[in-house]
């Protein structure tokens, strides 16, 4: 199941968050670049203060111990446009008052 959902992963291009047991680390918005016997290479960024590094790993299938996804994400910067609410919805699309 692991193998297929990293292949999804691959073809969709997106990042993902893997939890390496082996190492005890998160690596962090990785691509899945190939998965081929047992391997999976992931390529990566990463910034230390102004350096920025761009990393491409190969790790065994079996370490990895989570797969995390990001399904949505909101700005939190105040320049940013207010969230839609229930209350923005127009009339003819609300539910019901129960």
């Amino acid at each position: 199941m692991l193998s297929r959902k990293l292949d999804r992963c691959a073809a969709e291009q997106r990042p993902v968050w893997i939890y390496l047991r082996d190492q005890r680390r998160w690596i962090e918005e990785a691509l899945v670049v190939e998965q081929s016997h047992g391997a999976v290479t992931l390529r990566y960024h990463e910034t230390d203060g102004e350096e920025h590094h761009s990393w491409e790993e190969t790790v065994l299938l079996e370490s990895i111990g989570a797969v995390s996804l990001r399904l949505a994400s909101v700005s939190a910067s105040p320049e940013a446009e207010e969230l839609a609410t229930t209350s923005d919805c127009p009339e003819a699309e609300r539910l019901g008052q129960p």
